[in-house]
């Protein structure tokens, strides 16, 4: 059986460092915004989170892409 995997989204997660909690670890949050093209460059995605976290009042911690694929049966 042969199996095909379609691309439907993808996701763009902002990891921000809010913080540090009372033992002095650092404490962070996660911002996603969903339904970015499955197609859009990485290139371009890396430059919108960039962007986008100029607008927060946190540090930028790291910047994630989560692909998602539905499996059809060929």
């Amino acid at each position: 059986m042969a199996v095909t995997k379609v691309p439907v989204g993808a996701a763009l997660k902002l990891k921000l460092n809010t913080g540090t909690d009372g033992s002095g670890n650092p404490v962070f949050r996660t911002k996603s915004l969903s339904n970015i093209k499955s197609t859009a460059a990485d290139a371009d995605i890396y430059d919108v989170a960039v962007s986008l976290s100029g607008l927060q009042s946190h540090t930028l911690a790291s910047i994630s892409r989560v692909d998602s694929a539905e499996l059809m049966e060929a």
